[in-house]
């Protein structure tokens, strides 16, 4: 059975819990270097953010990148960011879960409902999605499903339109959901530091 194997390398892995501003955010330290952080809502358990790092070829720190969550703007000096400034009006591609569901928000799509289609493509294991006025177009995978080997589901996908904003919802599998409420369990058992402490608790 493949889910333990994503679950055991959570487990493996150098865990450091630090509980502030009503989150709990867990660092993780994988064998391989690899570095992943998530933050989760201390009264929900629901995940606000993910995000991942690996060392660069040069061996050095890469930067984070935003799997779950507002997707963070590039540093810029204050007058490169007066001058080289992304259009407001692109748009936004971010993932946003809840606690029975992955979802993303697509801002900035005027386009009423019946534009867009959301399709799975089993084959290349992403979830497509194209607009009848070839206004907008893209692919993008679940990595979860990636990390747990489970097909993708088209019967698990739906979506919905409004205030400018495309919401794209993958209904979790059964298989995830019991896996995420092992691993809450886990991580509530580690001993957190409070952000005033100057060192966390590792595990």
């Amino acid at each position: 059975m493949a889910v333990p194997s994503w679950l055991e390398r959570l487990r493996a892995a150098s865990k450091t819990v630090l509980v502030q501003d009503g989150k709990r955010k867990v660092h993780y330290l994988f064998e391989d270097g690899k570095e992943m952080t998530e933050e989760y809502d201390v009264k929900t358990s629901q995940l606000v953010s993910r995000k991942w790092r690996e060392k660069n070829t040069l061996g050095g720190t890469g930067k984070w990148q935003v799997e779950v969550g507002e997707p963070t703007s590039p540093i810029l000096g204050t007058l490169e960011s007066e001058l080289i400034k992304e259009s407001s009006s692109n748009p936004v591609f971010m993932r946003k879960d809840t606690l029975s569901s992955f979802q993303w928000r697509i801002r900035n799509l005027p386009y009423p409902k019946e534009v867009y289609s959301v399709s799975v493509e089993k084959e290349q294991r992403c979830c497509v999605i194209q607009t009848t006025n070839k206004k907008y177009y893209k692919k993008f995978s679940i990595p979860d499903l990636d990390r747990y080997q489970l097909p993708l589901d088209a019967a698990a996908l739906s979506f919905t339109h409004a205030n400018n904003t495309l919401i794209i919802t993958y209904q979790k599998p059964k298989e995830i959901l019991a896996a995420e409420e092992q691993l809450q369990k886990e991580l509530k058992k580690i001993k957190a530091a409070n952000s005033g402490d100057s060192d966390c608790k590792t595990q």
